[in-house]
């Protein structure tokens, strides 16, 4: 990580935000691959000076106008960890050795940790080609069967306390390796590119902070109540998680609008057509910023 966070470049935003107009200008261009990003430059500088004149970002963020990211920002993250997945990972060897895998049971956790790095790469081909609507919602359909059918298989064939075959416990590892895949090229990047996308300048920094708090506070409730959750539920967890996949799935469907190509600075024309967020947000939506969109 200290590494990585040594190579990452400045984004233009930040640069022209702490006065460095011309180098900002310069990596603008450079990530557009042309001159021609003067329209660009002038929002992004609009939107920085804006930016540092609000004094109290986190009491901005309330403002009804700024609704709409503040929803994404308490919602994402929450679903990020409502549909199971820490579960899963956290406590894979636990579930597997009640499936009967015995000592087997670590190198089927280490097999969902490998899928979901490679499952990750994956999204990062495909997240600008799809899109993020398509992403998050053909992942939570894959994740809500796969849920099912684990929960289903465990209710059938070990509901009665009986030791499940080691062809059906292959079997259940192949599923939740199947949900892993989903959560890696939809929810599990999107959970954090999404919020990091919708924020204007003036309120970025308390956004993302409200995202990473609701982040870390379900992570710690899902991993104070799982396993107390598993021994009262049983296979019934599984179903207890593919019901919040499908109300985050439906959250996606109808109120997060496509965030893909729309710079920072034009979110604000996205949040002005939705059919829902727009009567929140003040102002019309410029046709022009629409089309170009």
């Amino acid at each position: 990580m200290t590494v990585g966070g040594l190579l990452l470049p400045e984004t233009p935003n930040s640069l022209i935000e702490r006065g460095s107009r011309e180098k900002g200008r310069q990596v603008l261009e450079r990530i557009r691959g042309t001159n021609e990003v003067d329209a660009e430059f002038e929002d992004i500088v609009d939107a920085s000076e804006l930016a540092n004149s609000i004094k109290h970002p986190f009491r901005n963020i309330l403002e009804r106008r700024n609704r709409p990211q503040l929803v994404m920002a308490i919602c994402m993250p929450a679903f990020q960890i409502l549909n199971g997945i820490n579960s899963i990972l956290f406590y894979a060897p636990v579930l597997f050795e009640t499936m009967g895998f015995g000592n087997a049971s670590l190198y089927s956790s280490a097999l969902t940790g490998a899928v979901l790095v490679l499952s990750t790469l994956v999204s990062i081909g495909l997240v600008d080609r799809l899109g993020r609507r398509v992403l998050l919602i053909s992942g939570g359909i894959q994740m809500v069967f796969c849920q099912v059918i684990v929960a289903i298989i465990l209710g059938v064939k070990f509901g009665g306390n009986d030791e499940l075959s080691k062809g059906y416990s292959v079997l259940v590892v192949i599923v939740i390796c199947l949900f892993v895949v989903a959560f890696g090229w939809s929810w599990g990047p999107l959970g954090w590119t999404v919020p990091s996308e919708i924020f204007p300048l003036e309120t970025r920094s308390a956004g993302q902070s409200i995202t990473v708090a609701v982040n870390l506070l379900f992570t710690f409730i899902i991993a104070q109540c799982f396993l107390s959750m598993l021994c009262a539920f049983k296979h019934g967890i599984f179903l207890f998680f593919a019901g919040w996949i499908i109300i985050m799935t439906l959250f996606v469907y109808f109120f997060l609008p496509e965030t893909k190509g729309v710079p920072i600075e034009e979110m604000i024309f996205v949040w002005r057509k939705h059919w829902f967020w727009k009567r929140m947000v003040p102002g019309t939506p410029d046709v022009d910023d629409i089309d170009g969109l």
